[in-house]
């Protein structure tokens, strides 16, 4: 099992933040280019989840899986968009992408005067937690591939 990449959008689709480690096939598109179209799709498809659920969906689109990977997703009440792409062998990540949030995110960004919250992310500190955190997660596996 493995985490492929990881995306972080803000409100207005604008993406603060890329990482990737395992990710074996690229787009074939610019990084920009790829943003929209990441950005693009979870709007589509939390639009389309939520007008055809059957039911009053309190989480709304959670995560979705094709024949290769698995998108987990997890949106903060700020508007906050959290992206993982793992394997299929990975189950429900929702609590990691809460901590990812919480304790990286708000602690690292949000807590630091110096990181605007409307533009990419130039942290060094974030970015060594995060990987940190990524590399430490059960399903991360240093020899994927």
């Amino acid at each position: 099992m493995t985490v492929h990449n990881l995306y972080l959008f803000d409100r207005n689709g604008i993406c603060l933040h890329y990482s990737e480690w395992h990710r074996k096939k690229q787009a074939g598109i610019s990084k920009e280019e790829e943003f929209k179209l990441m950005y693009g799709m979870l709007f589509s498809m939390r639009s389309f989840v939520g007008k055809m659920s059957p039911v009053d969906m309190k989480d709304g689109f959670l995560a979705f899986q094709t024949s290769k990977y698995k998108l987990h997703y997890y949106e903060t009440p700020s508007g906050l968009k959290v992206v993982v792409n793992t394997d299929l062998g990975v189950g429900n990540i929702r609590e990691v992408l809460h901590q990812i949030y919480s304790n990286i995110y708000v602690e690292f960004v949000v807590k630091n005067p110096l990181c605007s919250l409307s533009e990419p992310i130039q942290s060094e500190l974030f970015r060594a937690k995060l990987d940190g955190f990524i590399r430490s997660l059960p399903f991360f596996s240093a020899r994927a591939g």
